[in-house]
């Protein structure tokens, strides 16, 4: 059985990978109005790393590496700290499979209750054997002992892959049904604002077309459906939650989608084949009757894999978009399991959004070509789902944020101060403690794969690792 499971996982994983690098289509609900573009990387060099003060259990090799040898000797279990500590965390009990996977929200309700939502269906069918698939859902009022209070079980929250979005100002929870090619487009609507603790199903309604990633405009009426293996990118109102209807449709593929604050603007990681695409959706956000979206720019990049998502944000009143790649690839651009080339993350000036432009970049020395040769053998490397790379980012807030907090797989959570968006720095990291397997099906490691949930006024940072759980973890040493 567990054969069968993994070879699936693997075969899926392959097909979603090869799915991503998409065609550039064009429909009636979308005309491209640029002349597309791409731009060499100013700097590929390594971001500097963290200096790690009292208290830290810092790496004792290149950055972002655990070795073969620390595995062995037993380092890897005790984990890696740099100016961060272990608050809480929650692990599901008695699993078999995954137990965290794509993203981790939060959300206070009106009551004041706070909440966190994270999904556990890392790659199904890897938990297929597990009782607790799902989105679960934790009281986060002592995040010293997160609580389970709920998981939701609808179609798309259990096997939402990487289109878990939330509303802050609606407070909605939506996603839909995927994998890593794709799936029906079940999209799934809860409402959060009676009692975070308690998710109320709104709607479960076959309304996307196939899912995979997803994106929601800040004020919550408008879920886009998203898949990079077909152009088949959906606007779904979501104004009544009850009620969604599907109100555009056009021939773009799309990995994630970022939403400007306005709702204006959409920033589609991956959008036919490029490495993002700027849409101008006003017409699909003014609710116009046969809306039309036009495509503003492209934009690519020398050492481009999969783009997984491109966050808006603003620093000192300029507009960037803060950009992750996933995974790796061979020199000739077909993604593999222990590439040369690692995307990793990337900021983008999009002041004039006509001609947008890489600032900087956020790469650890596990991502440079020259060490690939001598990480190869590490435990995790070679797995075309897992390896040294980057997989999700996310900022401190959208306006002039101080920090930015990666998932980058097998180099657990990193985290990078961009308060000089030309000059990040790194400077903290958590990577769990390495256990082994419950079903050894894998080689133990990390896989950290989640976009994280940041808290400001505490400076936490949440995260879930495929094989660990959900974590709390506080940034410590006065680093932020």
């Amino acid at each position: 059985m567990k054969s069968i499971v993994m070879t699936s996982v693997i075969a899926a994983a392959a097909l979603g990978l090869a799915a991503c690098s998409g065609t550039d289509q064009q429909s009636p609900g979308f005309s491209d109005n640029s002349g597309g573009g791409s731009t060499a990387n100013p700097n590929s060099e390594p971001t500097p790393r963290a200096k790690c003060g009292p208290g830290s259990r810092p790496e004792n090799d290149i950055q972002g590496r655990v070795s073969r040898a620390e595995h062995e000797s037993g380092r890897a279990a005790e984990g890696y700290t740099c100016n961060t500590e272990l608050v809480g965390s929650y692990t599901v009990p008695n699993a078999t499979g995954t137990v965290g996977g794509f993203k981790v929200q939060r959300y206070i309700d009106p009551q004041g209750g706070e909440c966190a939502y994270y999904d556990t269906t890392l790659l199904f069918p890897t938990n297929i054997l597990d009782a607790n698939v799902g989105v679960n859902v934790l009281d986060m009022s002592d995040p010293a002992n997160p609580a389970l209070t709920a998981r939701l079980i609808t179609p798309a929250m259990n096997s939402p892959h990487e289109s878990m979005v939330l509303s802050q100002e609606a407070g909605l929870l939506a996603a839909v049904l995927g994998n890593a090619a794709f799936a029906p487009g079940i999209v799934d609507v809860y409402d959060l604002k009676s009692d975070c603790k308690n998710p109320a199903l709104q709607s479960s309604a076959l309304v996307g077309f196939l899912g995979h990633e997803s994106g929601m405009a800040p004020d919550g009426k408008t879920f886009y459906s998203a898949s990079p293996a077909s152009p088949t990118l959906t606007a779904v109102d979501i104004s009544n939650p009850m009620l969604p209807v599907p109100i555009w449709t056009g021939n773009i593929t799309a990995h994630g989608v970022s939403i400007s604050a306005d709702g204006n603007r959409a920033y589609a990681s991956s959008g036919n084949g490029n490495g993002v695409l700027i849409l101008d959706v006003s017409e699909v956000q003014a609710r116009q009757f046969n809306p039309q979206v036009q495509e503003i720019a492209s934009l690519s990049w020398d050492n481009q894999t999969i783009p997984q998502n491109a966050i808006p944000f603003s620093r000192d009143g300029k507009p960037y978009l803060l950009e992750i790649d996933e995974y790796s690839a061979n020199e000739g651009g077909s993604v593999t399991a222990h590439g040369d080339v690692v995307g990793a993350g990337r900021i983008i000036d999009i002041s004039d959004e006509t001609a947008p432009f890489v600032v900087s970049d956020l790469r650890l020395e596990v991502h440079e070509p020259e060490n690939r040769a001598a990480i190869a053998n590490d435990p995790g490397a070679q797995l075309p789902v897992q390896g040294y790379a980057g997989h999700y980012c996310n900022v401190s807030k959208p306006v002039d944020p101080k920090i930015v907090a990666c998932s980058m797989i097998i180099s657990g959570l990193r985290i990078f101060d961009i308060e000089d968006p030309l000059n990040p720095k790194e400077i903290a990291y958590f990577n769990a403690p390495v256990n082994p397997r419950v079903t050894p099906v894998f080689e133990a490691s990390n896989w950290a794969m989640s976009q994280p949930a940041i808290i400001p006024e505490r400076k936490e940072i949440w995260y879930t690792d495929g094989y660990g759980g959900f974590y709390v973890v506080k940034v410590t040493n006065d680093v932020w």
